[in-house]
């Protein structure tokens, strides 16, 4: 989600993270293969460059724990946490196929580090994005919730039939969970690896109902209510302006990190909830 805020490009979100209304996605592919990409042999990696395989080896280190901006080495195939967001998929990306992908360096497993803005911008050079619809039925595609400047995002593992295998949050660790209800930006297929799509559709329902930093700045009261109640909390928003502006998506960030959900400073359904459960009058 490494959730390092870090200053990436920006994309305008087409699908949708919590839940509430959202709209249907179907998903029916064959398979998925893109040519060339930077491979850096090492020990341990899977000889087939597939989607099957980075996903197995996701859901080996279910159970692990998770750590908001944790490192993993790229280059050590006996690690089992912590991880981050970014972080996990990158690795098990690596292991899976030796591609480095979503880290800075590109091209040094030792110093490579994984952030959300990283996998977004790069997806975007190698025009590896395709729809979370698309995503929902690719058993290995990863699914990008895009950072916006300064903040953290969020990314996953699709199992190829509307689930995930993600680091999810102090609580959860490593997880499997669903990409229904929630807000995402795009899928991406990693160039070099190959996918199936399952012949199946899956039918995928996204948020659109997220409250996020966003250009421009979104004002009114629902917003000034949620500033009051994380006031109350002891969670520092600033002035109560009813603007979802840098300040209050930090304070959103920490409270959702002090309760164990997905720390990306936009609030939908699951951190709506949890504000509620603290006798917040919010909507």
């Amino acid at each position: 989600m490494p959730t390092k805020p870090k200053q990436v490009p920006q994309q305008t979100s087409h699908d949708s993270h919590d839940t509430h209304d959202g709209h249907d996605t179907h998903a029916n592919h064959d398979t998925h293969s893109v040519d060339a990409s930077l491979a850096i042999p090492m020990p341990g990696i899977e000889s087939e460059k597939s989607g099957d395989s980075i996903l197995a080896i996701a859901k080996a280190h279910i159970g692990e724990q998770y750590i908001l901006g944790a490192r993993a080495p790229m280059g050590n195939s006996n690690w089992q946490g912590p991880w981050d967001c970014a972080e996990f998929v990158s690795w098990c990306v690596y292991r899976g196929s030796g591609i480095l992908f979503g880290v800075e360096p590109k091209n040094d497993p030792v110093r490579a580090d994984a952030y959300t803005g990283y996998w977004a911008s790069q997806a975007r050079s190698a025009n590896a994005m395709i729809s979370v619809g698309q995503a929902a039925a690719i058993a290995g595609a990863a699914v990008l919730r895009i950072p916006q400047s300064g903040q953290t995002g969020h990314i996953v593992i699709s199992d190829g039939q509307g689930g995930t295998v993600e680091a999810h949050s102090k609580a959860k660790g490593v997880c499997a969970n669903t990409l229904n209800g929630r807000r995402w930006d795009c899928g991406i297929l990693i160039p070099g690896v190959r996918y199936f799509g399952s012949d199946t559709p899956v039918k995928v329902v996204v948020n659109t109902e997220v409250l996020r930093l966003f250009e421009p700045l979104t004002r009114g009261q629902r917003v000034e209510a949620i500033q009051a109640c994380l006031q109350k909390l002891g969670y520092a928003v600033g002035k109560l302006d009813g603007v979802y502006g840098p300040q209050t998506a930090w304070a959103v960030q920490q409270f959702q990190s002090d309760h164990n959900l997905v720390a990306d400073g936009e609030v939908g359904k699951a951190t709506l909830a949890k504000l509620k459960a603290k006798r917040c009058k919010v909507a």
